[in-house]
Protein backbone atom coordinates (compact mmCIF):
# COMPACT_ATOMS: atom_id res chain seq x y z
CA UNK A 1 0.00 0.00 0.00
CA UNK A 2 1.37 3.46 -0.89
CA UNK A 3 2.02 6.04 1.83
CA UNK A 4 -1.01 8.35 2.06
CA UNK A 5 0.23 11.96 2.20
CA UNK A 6 -1.63 15.22 2.89
CA UNK A 7 -0.06 18.60 2.01
CA UNK A 8 -0.91 21.93 3.68
CA UNK A 9 0.65 25.18 2.47
CA UNK A 10 -0.92 28.57 1.77
CA UNK A 11 0.96 28.86 -1.54
CA UNK A 12 -0.59 26.84 -4.36
CA UNK A 13 2.71 26.64 -6.22
CA UNK A 14 4.32 24.91 -3.23
CA UNK A 15 1.43 22.48 -2.76
CA UNK A 16 1.31 21.63 -6.45
CA UNK A 17 5.07 21.35 -6.77
CA UNK A 18 5.45 18.98 -3.84
CA UNK A 19 2.45 16.93 -4.96
CA UNK A 20 3.85 16.59 -8.48
CA UNK A 21 7.23 15.52 -7.13
CA UNK A 22 5.80 12.98 -4.69
CA UNK A 23 3.46 11.50 -7.32
CA UNK A 24 6.47 10.40 -9.36
CA UNK A 25 7.13 7.78 -6.69
CA UNK A 26 4.75 4.78 -6.79
CA UNK A 27 5.03 4.17 -3.05
CA UNK A 28 3.50 7.59 -2.26
CA UNK A 29 -0.10 8.76 -2.82
CA UNK A 30 -1.43 12.32 -2.36
CA UNK A 31 -4.83 12.10 -0.66
CA UNK A 32 -5.59 15.79 -0.09
CA UNK A 33 -4.36 19.34 0.42
CA UNK A 34 -5.26 22.56 2.22
CA UNK A 35 -4.33 26.23 2.14
CA UNK A 36 -5.06 27.05 5.80
CA UNK A 37 -4.15 25.47 9.12
CA UNK A 38 -7.75 25.10 10.27
CA UNK A 39 -8.77 23.39 7.02
CA UNK A 40 -5.79 21.07 7.32
CA UNK A 41 -6.83 19.97 10.81
CA UNK A 42 -10.40 19.29 9.65
CA UNK A 43 -9.43 17.39 6.51
CA UNK A 44 -6.67 15.36 8.14
CA UNK A 45 -9.02 14.11 10.84
CA UNK A 46 -11.42 13.00 8.12
CA UNK A 47 -8.89 11.48 5.69
CA UNK A 48 -6.48 10.06 8.30
CA UNK A 49 -3.36 10.07 6.09
CA UNK A 50 -0.15 8.41 7.21
CA UNK A 51 1.94 11.55 6.68
CA UNK A 52 1.04 15.25 6.83
CA UNK A 53 3.29 17.94 5.38
CA UNK A 54 2.59 21.28 7.10
CA UNK A 55 3.84 24.77 6.33
CA UNK A 56 4.82 26.45 9.60
CA UNK A 57 3.21 29.79 8.61
CA UNK A 58 -0.39 29.58 7.41
CA UNK A 59 -3.53 31.72 7.75
CA UNK A 60 -6.29 31.03 10.28
CA UNK A 61 -4.13 28.60 12.26
CA UNK A 62 -0.34 28.44 12.19
CA UNK A 63 1.39 25.18 11.33
CA UNK A 64 2.71 24.58 14.85
CA UNK A 65 -0.76 24.71 16.39
CA UNK A 66 -2.21 22.68 13.52
CA UNK A 67 0.48 20.06 14.15
CA UNK A 68 -0.34 20.00 17.85
CA UNK A 69 -4.04 19.47 17.19
CA UNK A 70 -3.42 16.80 14.56
CA UNK A 71 -0.98 14.98 16.83
CA UNK A 72 -3.45 15.00 19.70
CA UNK A 73 -6.26 13.65 17.51
CA UNK A 74 -4.15 11.23 15.43
CA UNK A 75 -0.93 10.39 17.29
CA UNK A 76 0.04 7.75 14.72
CA UNK A 77 -0.02 10.25 11.86
CA UNK A 78 3.52 11.44 11.09
CA UNK A 79 3.98 15.19 10.62
CA UNK A 80 6.69 16.89 8.55
CA UNK A 81 7.01 20.63 9.09
CA UNK A 82 8.03 22.95 6.25
CA UNK A 83 9.66 26.22 7.22
CA UNK A 84 11.85 29.09 6.07
CA UNK A 85 13.22 29.27 9.63
CA UNK A 86 16.20 27.24 10.88
CA UNK A 87 16.35 28.88 14.31
CA UNK A 88 16.40 26.77 17.44
CA UNK A 89 13.06 27.89 18.80
CA UNK A 90 11.19 27.01 15.60
CA UNK A 91 12.64 23.51 15.48
CA UNK A 92 11.99 22.94 19.17
CA UNK A 93 8.39 24.10 18.95
CA UNK A 94 7.75 21.87 15.95
CA UNK A 95 9.12 18.79 17.69
CA UNK A 96 7.28 19.59 20.90
CA UNK A 97 4.05 19.90 18.91
CA UNK A 98 4.50 16.34 17.66
CA UNK A 99 6.32 16.77 14.35
CA UNK A 100 8.69 13.97 13.33
CA UNK A 101 10.24 15.91 10.47
CA UNK A 102 11.45 19.46 9.88
CA UNK A 103 12.44 20.63 6.40
CA UNK A 104 13.65 24.00 5.22
CA UNK A 105 11.69 25.09 2.17
CA UNK A 106 14.86 25.81 0.22
CA UNK A 107 15.84 22.14 0.40
CA UNK A 108 12.38 20.53 0.53
CA UNK A 109 12.35 19.41 -3.11
CA UNK A 110 15.59 17.47 -2.62
CA UNK A 111 14.65 15.92 0.72
CA UNK A 112 10.86 15.56 0.82
CA UNK A 113 10.73 11.99 -0.50
CA UNK A 114 13.31 10.74 2.00
CA UNK A 115 11.54 12.65 4.77
CA UNK A 116 8.14 11.11 3.99
CA UNK A 117 9.55 7.61 3.93
CA UNK A 118 11.55 8.15 7.12
CA UNK A 119 8.73 9.52 9.26
CA UNK A 120 6.31 6.91 7.93
CA UNK A 121 8.75 4.29 9.19
CA UNK A 122 8.73 5.83 12.66
CA UNK A 123 11.97 7.79 12.36
CA UNK A 124 12.68 11.51 12.65
CA UNK A 125 13.98 13.49 9.70
CA UNK A 126 15.57 16.93 9.84
CA UNK A 127 17.02 19.06 7.07
CA UNK A 128 20.79 18.86 7.09
CA UNK A 129 20.96 22.55 7.94
CA UNK A 130 19.08 22.09 11.22
CA UNK A 131 20.37 18.65 12.23
CA UNK A 132 23.39 20.18 13.96
CA UNK A 133 21.10 22.31 16.10
CA UNK A 134 19.36 19.23 17.42
CA UNK A 135 22.67 17.48 18.01
CA UNK A 136 23.67 20.35 20.27
CA UNK A 137 20.71 19.69 22.50
CA UNK A 138 17.98 22.08 21.42
CA UNK A 139 15.53 20.35 23.74
CA UNK A 140 17.44 21.57 26.80
CA UNK A 141 16.45 25.19 26.77
CA UNK A 142 17.00 26.83 30.11
CA UNK A 143 15.33 30.15 29.47
CA UNK A 144 11.58 30.46 28.99
CA UNK A 145 10.82 32.73 26.04
CA UNK A 146 7.89 35.10 25.83
CA UNK A 147 6.27 32.74 23.34
CA UNK A 148 6.49 29.84 25.80
CA UNK A 149 4.57 31.89 28.35
CA UNK A 150 1.51 31.99 26.10
CA UNK A 151 -1.26 29.42 26.36
CA UNK A 152 -2.38 27.45 23.34
CA UNK A 153 -5.47 29.64 22.98
CA UNK A 154 -3.40 32.82 23.25
CA UNK A 155 -1.14 31.59 20.45
CA UNK A 156 -4.18 30.83 18.30
CA UNK A 157 -5.60 34.32 18.86
CA UNK A 158 -2.21 35.95 18.25
CA UNK A 159 -1.76 34.09 14.96
CA UNK A 160 -5.25 35.02 13.77
CA UNK A 161 -4.85 38.67 14.81
CA UNK A 162 -1.51 38.91 13.03
CA UNK A 163 -3.06 37.48 9.87
CA UNK A 164 -5.55 40.36 9.76
CA UNK A 165 -8.68 38.69 11.10
CA UNK A 166 -11.27 40.78 12.93
CA UNK A 167 -12.45 39.91 16.44
CA UNK A 168 -15.74 38.73 14.95
CA UNK A 169 -13.99 36.42 12.47
CA UNK A 170 -11.64 35.06 15.14
CA UNK A 171 -14.65 34.41 17.34
CA UNK A 172 -16.27 32.39 14.55
CA UNK A 173 -13.13 30.33 13.97
CA UNK A 174 -12.45 29.62 17.65
CA UNK A 175 -16.09 29.53 18.82
CA UNK A 176 -15.61 32.53 21.11
CA UNK A 177 -17.52 35.77 21.50
CA UNK A 178 -15.91 38.91 20.00
CA UNK A 179 -15.72 40.33 23.53
CA UNK A 180 -13.72 37.31 24.69
CA UNK A 181 -11.39 37.70 21.70
CA UNK A 182 -10.83 41.34 22.63
CA UNK A 183 -9.95 40.21 26.16
CA UNK A 184 -7.37 37.79 24.75
CA UNK A 185 -5.96 40.57 22.59
CA UNK A 186 -5.57 42.85 25.62
CA UNK A 187 -3.97 40.06 27.64
CA UNK A 188 -1.50 39.39 24.84
CA UNK A 189 -0.47 43.02 24.75
CA UNK A 190 0.17 42.94 28.50
CA UNK A 191 2.15 39.68 28.40
CA UNK A 192 4.24 40.72 25.41
CA UNK A 193 4.62 44.29 26.66
CA UNK A 194 3.32 45.97 23.52
CA UNK A 195 0.65 48.65 23.31
CA UNK A 196 -0.26 48.56 19.63
CA UNK A 197 -1.47 46.01 17.10
CA UNK A 198 1.75 46.53 15.16
CA UNK A 199 3.66 45.18 18.16
CA UNK A 200 1.63 41.96 18.15
CA UNK A 201 2.16 41.53 14.40
CA UNK A 202 5.92 42.10 14.73
CA UNK A 203 6.13 39.51 17.52
CA UNK A 204 4.14 36.99 15.46
CA UNK A 205 6.44 37.44 12.45
CA UNK A 206 9.59 37.11 14.56
CA UNK A 207 8.35 33.85 16.06
CA UNK A 208 7.09 32.25 12.85
CA UNK A 209 3.37 32.58 13.62
CA UNK A 210 2.78 34.50 10.40
CA UNK A 211 4.69 35.71 7.36
CA UNK A 212 2.11 38.25 6.17
CA UNK A 213 2.99 37.28 2.61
Amino acid sequence: MPIAVFIADDHAIVRDGLAALLRTHPDIEIVGSAATGSDAVTQVQRLMPQVVILDISMPELDGIEAARQIHQALPDTAIVMLSMHSGTQHVVRALEAGARGYLLKESASAEIVDAVRAVDSGHHYLSREVADIVAQGIGKRKAVSALDSLSRREREVLSLVANGNSSARIGELLHLSPKTVDSYRSRLMLKLEVNQLAGLIKFAIQHGLTTLE
